[in-house]
């Protein structure tokens, strides 16, 4: 164990540098990590250990903001260590870090339902200098914007910095020392009555707790195709499909190039591959690409919405969840401008409020709501008549 920065106060003054303690049983990978973080001028590690009961020893005594914390250890593992570090500082932001397998990407998962913010699938130390500028952006870009979340909870009034938008963004932030104050938005004055035929979704960070939630309540409330677009690597999309779909009462699965969309089924957009939607004949189809990025992200919810736009004009319902950047804004904008419905998890639910935020402060949502009340608001506009 390796002690930085010993007189670290109870909790950090505005402007400060977010606090991180790295905890991973890998020498290289805490080496590699520390080098890493120690660079970005706004992030500062005041901690290192190598299982979850060290973790926790220094947890007390550094009180990091967000804690980068490794799956398989010695002696207490990560998702062991998860709820322990949850009980001493609620608002502490966990970002799970793995391998990428099939394995890791579950036990990932299962760690967000039970508390984590985030995760990271972290590059084998085989392959690391490969693999660094992503990894090293994607993480940076996770501390920053749930650094921001925590302190806006910590300090009500204040809005939550918004970070890059996705591992490959290369924008560095300014110093945090010009949090702004949360300012109101507007919502659509038109009240949109044309009955939605398909259903879109679009997340990133935070998403698959909030998606698990909204699934859950939108049991027995609509029969439309569903498309969601979350922000995931290959292997974690389809391990999201398998969680879903336990919770959900309708089929849903990971999709594939030329799957029919029909009622009564949930498609989610793979990691690597945009989704988008074609129409032949009658009948309308997915189609994946590996066209580049948008927003730095694939998938991105761009290209999922501007081909639901272009197949089924305004009978869209589109749906914008917690997340990092702004991916989907315009997507959006152009349903919006043609009278389909749009709506926003608000900032008080959202792990980070940066895509639904986008299209709050845009005002181009029917409503903005807490995620325990989305449902709800769905299955008011699949019956043509949003509040």
């Amino acid at each position: 164990m390796v002690q930085l920065n010993s007189s670290i106060k109870n909790e950090p003054a505005a402007g400060e540098p977010y606090r991180v303690m790295i905890v991973d049983d890998s020498a290289v990978i805490r080496g590699f990590l520390n080098r890493w973080l120690e660079a970005e001028p706004d992030i500062e590690v005041v901690a290192l250990a190598n299982n979850g009961v060290t973790a926790l020893r220094e947890f007390q005594r550094f009180r990091p903001e967000i804690v980068i914390l490794d799956i398989e250890m010695p002696e207490m593992d990560g998702m062991t260590a998860l709820p322990k570090l949850i009980a001493l500082d609620k608002d502490v932001q966990i970002i799970m870090a793995s391998t990428l397998t099939r394995r890791n990407a579950n036990v990932s998962l299962q760690a967000l339902a039970k508390g984590a913010a985030d995760y990271i699938a972290k590059p084998e130390s085989t392959r690391i200098s490969g693999d660094k500028d992503i990894f090293q952006q994607g993480l940076t870009a996770k501390i920053r914007a749930l650094g921001g979340t925590r302190r806006a909870r910590r300090r009500p009034g204040e809005k939550p910095a918004l970070a890059a938008v996705s591992a490959t963004s290369s924008a560095r932030r300014k110093p945090i020392s010009s949090l702004a104050t949360k300012k109101p938005f507007a919502l659509r004055a038109d009240a949109p009555t044309l009955v939605p035929n398909v259903i879109a979704i679009g997340s990133s960070t935070g998403g698959p707790q909030a998606l698990f939630k909204l699934f859950e309540d939108l049991k027995g409330k609509t029969s439309l195709p569903i498309l969601i677009t979350q922000h995931m690597p290959a292997t974690f999309t389809a391990i999201l499909a398998e969680h879903i779909n336990k919770i959900y009462d309708k089929d849903v699965a990971e999709a594939k190039d030329g799957d029919k969309v029909v009622p009564n089924r949930v498609y989610v957009a793979p990691g690597e591959f945009h989704m988008t939607v074609a129409k032949q004949g009658n009948d309308v189809f997915i189609r994946l690409t590996q066209d580049p990025p948008e927003n730095f992200c694939r998938p991105s919810v761009e290209p999922m919405l501007r081909s639901l736009q272009s197949v089924y004009n305004n009978r869209v319902l589109t749906v914008i969840l917690t997340g990092m950047g702004q991916d989907g804004l315009n997507g959006c904008k152009e349903l919006a401008d043609t009278g389909a419905v749009v709506l926003g998890q608000d900032e008080e639910t959202s792990v980070v409020w940066g895509m639904p935020g986008a299209v709050a402060n845009a005002g181009i949502c029917n409503a903005v709501l807490p995620l325990n009340k989305i449902a709800q608001a769905m299955e008011r506009a699949i019956m043509g008549r949003p509040s």
